[in-house]
């Protein structure tokens, strides 16, 4: 994996992030579906298939409220195979319960649209668990904050420059 350079078309608050940081990514372009209707896959493994990697090794961002905890909302990374576990989540962070956020509370809390959320750059740092599966990877794909443009990164940096915790958070029974 080489060092992103500053001239890369594409510039997101994420990849800003990454750049300033000075930690090595790599952004990969492919082609993305225009919102709308959508397959039960979904946006992230139409990514993993337009990029040709594993499905678990490309992570979707979600958002969720909890309650019961310090703060009233969280980030979960999950392999886009997958779903989150609530339950686990919610143990993981702390919370009493933990729910996925509204799509537009999202976009407006975060800055992105669906299908585009990062995980990095994102307005304000929230709490943030990367199932444990990610560590299977030595670098793994997530969004560059924009659809059609995902990020690959040590699972290690993404970890460290989020201050994520790692957590068994995903439901595996989901394909």
């Amino acid at each position: 994996m080489k060092k992103h350079q500053h001239r890369h078309p594409v510039s997101t608050p994420a990849i800003q992030t990454l750049t300033q940081a000075g930690v090595p990514f790599t952004v990969h372009s492919f082609e993305s579906d225009p919102p709308g209707p959508r397959t039960k896959s979904g946006y992230g493994v139409a990514a993993a298939d337009a990029l040709g990697v594993e499905p678990e090794r490309v992570f979707k961002t979600l958002l969720v409220d909890l309650q019961g905890a310090k703060h009233p909302a969280a980030v979960a990374i999950v392999p886009v195979s997958q779903q989150v576990s609530l339950k686990a989540l919610a143990a993981a962070l702390g919370a009493k319960r933990a729910e996925l956020m509204d799509p537009a509370t999202a976009e407006r809390m975060t800055g992105y649209v669906v299908g585009g959320i990062s995980p990095l750059g994102q307005r304000r740092a929230l709490p943030t668990v990367i199932d444990q599966s990610a560590r299977d990877w030595e670098t793994i794909f997530v969004s560059a904050g924009r659809r059609g443009v995902d990020i690959e990164i040590s699972t290690a940096d993404l970890t460290r420059l989020l201050q994520a915790t790692t957590a068994a958070i995903s439901d595996r029974s989901w394909t």
